[in-house]
């Protein structure tokens, strides 16, 4: 339709019943080709379904959610006056997302769209001079290096690589770039495609395999590497600084741009890369510095730590190397601790050693002088500030903070909450004056009704303070009685905390009417190192006896949560809980739902694929110790289910194999059990496809109202 033809919406669309309605005023309204035509339909519209039509607000669903605009990897300019950002839109008919670069002023004026490409652009990275922007687009059929004038303009492609290019970084004068792509060990570029080009010719498709991994997250290894390289930005050869290397930077499956960053004179490059033999059971990441020219072997930086090693960030003068280190082999959720390095050959030493949170994203200030950190806290995902002698303070404490970035006097950072996904915000680096960049969804939050949140705390196991949140209905009214979504994180090193999630929003579930209730149990992540390390051994222990009480402490606070129709759903280490409820909890939930969860501890060791996982939190191996991981096994108590269950699993996942969603499935239906199995062939341990998150969504929503009635 053109401008000037009435708007109606998706959603309006959607509550148009029956659908043959619905399809005729979707035809009508495409097929208007004047003004008079479209008022004509419009009033035909208004008489027929007046209530579809009114600009009125709506409950929040999975169409909402999907509907956000996701903003990501956000760059301050090297003046500190813009920022360039990216922002993905999901296209339901292509069923995938599209992402682009915009750009912000620091005070949120100007606010437009760099670039418009129906392909991907995406990982921008500013010029020295801030007068272009470099990023990756697909635009010419493989992911290459692009640039634009920040200006505005015509991109320009500037790498044409054999192979797709899967991150970069620009060196601080602006002469190289250190990107990554997918070689065989000892091969260039070229000659890893004439390899790959030859293999698929071969009439055979079998593999041999000599060591593990086999598969990682959701792909077959097939012998190649992610590796760095460096390359003139003004074109040249790209040489592998880790030729040779068994390893990968970034480090799969969720390594990226932060694990590479080149020294301040631009002649070196620092990178992560876990160069183990025993890949499948060893956290021991690693740092090694590597002359850009590739003359000589890397050099490992942190031999004498044998757990990770990852984040290198320089300070703004080059003599200091600041990155995240955890203490102990094989525990993939250990604590981080903030290392500082003197630059090249200098002491390291720790930062904030008692400060009791685990930093993820780590920055330098402006001036040097400080470390910018996140981490999660109570519930928050919170900023925070550590100068150099350690002492610690939080300058945003609500809400969930990612990707702190330098800007002067100020610190620019991405936020989102449980009632709005990620925007931009500025904060003084004393933390005062908190101010909105954009607000880009600021029209479809306000489209919405949600669920109004809440974070509460109780007495849970050995009568430790457990802290968990409710979400409130849609609509709510304290004299009704509401049924529960009972939500179980997973990890099980986790949290539900202050979060606009996109797999698991309990908005999703407050809009169809129930009351979500999360509670962060004995494991869960941003409550202290102690609280986290006491699941160790302990799976279906503390975190049960929490989740009983917290549930029961729900029910007490808020009278209008009806006990007698509760729904406990989780995914992952939830996955696994809802398998454990099922036989040791049989007589709480109405129904329940399990998605990528483990039947069977002992054969999920066999058939998963980072043994590091398992071995740390049942404390060995199923031959060295039987006992952790039968203790807790949801499979010696299926004699007990008797719950409803909706089953959901991922083909593709191989951190919790599909065959343990099966089984489960199949317990169920031998037990005479009601119970239904959603199977995504093409989807890993998470739901990312838009339209099968609608069918997640749907699925989950009916099922939940069959049994909550």
């Amino acid at each position: 339709m053109k401008s000037y033809q009435v708007r109606i919406t998706s959603y309006q669309l959607r509550r148009i019943r029956p659908p043959s309605l619905r399809r005729f005023v979707a035809s009508s309204l495409c097929q208007a080709r004047s003004l008079m035509v479209a008022v004509l339909i419009t009033w035909c519209l208004r008489a027929l379904v007046p209530s579809c039509l009114a600009e009125d607000t709506h409950p929040f669903s999975v169409h909402d959610m999907l509907a956000m605009e996701r903003l990501s990897d956000w760059q301050v300019s090297p003046d500190g006056k813009r920022v360039v950002f990216v922002v993905r839109v999901t296209d339901l008919e292509a069923n995938r997302g599209r992402t682009d670069l915009w750009l912000v002023d620091m005070d949120g004026s100007g606010l437009r769209r760099l670039t418009s490409h129906p392909d991907a652009d995406h990982s921008p990275r500013w010029s020295p001079d801030g007068k272009l922007v470099y990023f990756l687009s697909t635009r010419s059929g493989s992911s290459q290096i692009w640039r634009i004038a920040a200006d505005g303009g015509e991109a320009e492609q500037v790498t044409r690589e054999p192979l797709d290019v899967g991150t970069f970084i620009l060196s601080p004068d602006g002469t190289h770039f250190a990107l990554s792509m997918e070689v065989f060990p000892d091969a260039a570029p070229a000659d890893t495609k004439k390899k790959l080009d030859e293999i698929a010719e071969r009439k055979t498709t079998g593999r041999i395999y000599d060591r593990l991994f086999i598969r990682h997250w959701d792909t077959w290894k097939d012998g190649r590497r992610s590796h760095v390289f460096v390359m003139p930005a003004a074109g040249g050869t790209a040489v592998d600084v880790m030729k040779g290397m068994d390893a990968d930077c970034p480090s799969k499956p969720f390594g990226g741009a932060e694990e590479m960053a080149f020294t301040s004179d631009g002649k070196s490059i620092v990178f992560t890369a876990r160069d183990a033999g025993e890949e499948a059971w060893s956290t021991d990441l690693d740092l090694y510095v590597a002359a850009i020219d590739g003359s000589g072997k890397p050099r490992c930086l942190t031999e004498a730590n044998q757990a990770t090693d990852t984040h290198p960030v320089f300070s703004p003068d080059g003599k200091t190397l600041a990155y995240l280190a955890m203490s102990r082999p094989g525990y993939e959720a250990d604590q981080y601790r903030v290392m500082l390095r003197s630059w090249p050959d200098g002491e390291t030493r720790k930062l904030a050693e008692n400060w009791d949170r685990s930093p993820g994203d780590i920055a330098w200030s402006a001036d040097g002088k400080a470390i910018l950190a996140t981490a999660e806290n109570i519930g928050q995902h919170s900023l925070f500030s550590i100068d150099l002698t350690g002492s610690v303070k939080a300058l945003v404490e609500k809400g969930y903070v990612t990707s702190p970035d330098a800007a002067g006097d100020r610190i620019v950072f991405g936020m989102d909450s449980l009632h709005s996904p990620v925007e931009l915000y500025s904060v003084r680096n004393d933390g005062s004056d908190v101010r909105a960049i954009t607000k880009i969804n600021a029209e479809k939050i306000a489209a919405t009704r949600m669920g109004e949140a809440e974070q509460f705390s109780f007495e849970g196991w050995n009568k430790e303070k457990v802290h968990g949140y409710i979400v409130k209905p849609v609509d709510f009214d304290a004299s009704k009685k509401y049924p529960v979504a009972f939500l179980i994180h997973g990890g099980p090193q986790g949290s539900f905390g202050n979060h606009f999630h996109y797999r698991w929003n309990p908005q999703a579930y407050a809009g169809a009417g129930f009351a979500a209730v999360m509670i962060d149990f004995h494991g869960s992540t941003g409550y202290g190192r102690a609280f986290c390390d006491s699941i160790r051994g302990d799976w279906g222990g503390k975190p049960l006896e929490d989740l009983k009480k917290g549930l029961e402490a729900a029910l007490q606070k808020y009278a209008w949560m009806d006990g007698q129709r509760v729904a406990a759903l989780g995914a992952s280490f939830g996955g696994y809980m809802i398998n454990w409820i099922a036989g040791t909890w049989p007589d709480r939930f109405k129904c329940l739902v399990c998605h990528d969860g483990n039947l069977d501890e002992q054969m999920a060791y066999f058939d998963t694929e980072e043994l590091w996982f398992p071995e740390w939190d049942h404390q060995g191996t199923p031959w060295e110790n039987p006992e952790g991981y039968d203790k807790h096994n949801p499979v010696n108590q299926v004699k007990n289910w008797k719950t409803p269950m909706l089953v959901i699993h991922g083909g593709k996942d191989f951190r919790v194999v599909d065959t343990q969603g099966m089984a489960t499935f199949t317990a169920l239906q031998r037990r005479g059990i009601p119970s239904k199995f959603l199977h995504f062939p093409d989807e890993n341990h998470w739901v990312l496809k838009p339209a099968n998150s609608i069918l997640w969504h749907d699925t989950v929503i009916d099922w939940l109202r069959q049994w909550t009635k």
